[in-house]
């Protein structure tokens, strides 16, 4: 659903708890880094992103192969919304939307609910669309060899 469709610029008058769940879900970029396995410093708790992406990412759209019942298939999936936010947000995307929106920040002039189009995460080089590799393909002590930095 376009931002049109929903209010114009919804997520400039209304906080992260007010909104719908259409609207919700209308701020996912669809950029698919969210779906990179990453790693975690112990010591200095950084994340870095990896090219080893979820089971369930399509790697052209960079979307979720079964997200309505993604949770059969990946019990540990996240679901983010607003009350846990707080502790998920440090590992999310520099560029997503959620994050950046809880941060206090704008949505990037790239992102699909200014363009209206979901093609604009693409063209702007933000998204892993085709550089990913599948989890079952990558053993998890190998994941290090697939470190990448995020694109912004």
């Amino acid at each position: 659903m376009s931002g049109a469709k929903m209010g114009t610029r919804f997520w400039e008058r209304k906080k992260l708890d007010q909104m719908t769940a259409p609207e919700w879900e209308a701020l996912c970029d669809g950029c698919g880094k969210c779906c990179l396995n990453k790693l975690e410093d112990e010591d200095t708790g950084d994340v870095a992103l990896t090219r080893v992406a979820c089971r369930l990412l399509d790697d052209a759209t960079c979307r979720c192969a079964h997200y309505e019942n993604r949770h059969q298939f990946v019990p540990d999936c996240i679901v983010l919304k607003p009350s846990n936010l707080d502790t998920h947000a440090y590992w999310m995307p520099q560029t997503c939307a959620y994050r950046l929106l809880w941060e206090g920040k704008s949505l990037p002039e790239w992102h699909p609910l200014l363009t209206g189009t979901a093609q604009s995460v693409h063209d702007a080089g933000v998204s892993v669309q085709n550089m990913t590799v599948s989890e079952f393909d990558v053993p998890d002590e190998d994941w290090e060899d697939y470190i990448i930095e995020e694109p912004t």
